[in-house]
């Protein structure tokens, strides 16, 4: 595990560079106006539903809430951990600051959602992967959770950390690349936030 986790580290140190060097890729314009090609008021509200939870100020009531319901089950090391995937928002905001990549703009892509800071990595995917990726986790570490609260709530969180990607293009927030950084980074976010979860646990 930890060679792969070095090696996605490895691929997103890679296209951090690509991305410094030639923030106005091909690719990432073909992607874009592959994904938004197809649109209608379904969708729309789909992809928009699956983005709203990344949004302020619903990520911090999100976790509060998902704190408290462990607290309330007497899982106070859960509870913490599920508090500090907050920081992951720290981690995006540093990476989009040094990079500095414009989001997309008309009349490359169309522009569904303004979105604020700067494009790379996606903040939202970022998230996603650490906070759903992590309650994930959880679901699977704690054996006294009935399996009709376990199913859907892995269900639901796999559906989100797979489709957001996704949702951030479709509505012009993001770069194909911004979401695929966002995934990597997030994967090693999550890494090293269940390695310290599992070590407060062992103590």
């Amino acid at each position: 595990m930890q060679y792969l986790i070095g090696a996605i580290a490895l691929g997103f140190v890679l296209l951090t560079v690509f991305v410094f060097f030639f923030p106005d890729s091909v690719i990432d314009h073909a992607f874009s106006v592959r994904v938004q090609r197809y649109h209608n008021p379904t969708l729309d509200w789909l992809m928009k539903a699956i983005s709203w939870p990344g949004y302020m100020p619903n990520t911090p009531i999100m976790i509060a809430a998902v704190a408290i319901i462990f607290l309330i089950f007497k899982y106070k090391t859960e509870a913490l951990f599920i508090a500090l995937t907050s920081l992951s928002g720290l981690v995006s905001t540093l990476v989009k600051f040094f990079i500095n990549r414009p989001r997309p703009s008309e009349p490359l892509v169309k522009i569904m959602l303004k979105t604020q800071q700067q494009s790379f990595p996606s903040g939202h995917v970022l998230f996603y992967v650490v906070f759903f990726g992590y309650l994930t986790l959880l679901m699977f570490v704690i054996k006294n959770i009935p399996k009709y609260v376990k199913i859907p709530v892995v269900a639901l969180c796999l559906f989100l950390i797979f489709t957001v990607p996704y949702s951030r293009v479709y509505l012009g927030a993001h770069w194909f690349t911004d979401v695929i950084a966002g995934f990597m980074l997030g994967l090693v976010c999550l890494y090293i936030l269940s390695a310290l979860y599992f070590r407060r646990k062992r103590v």
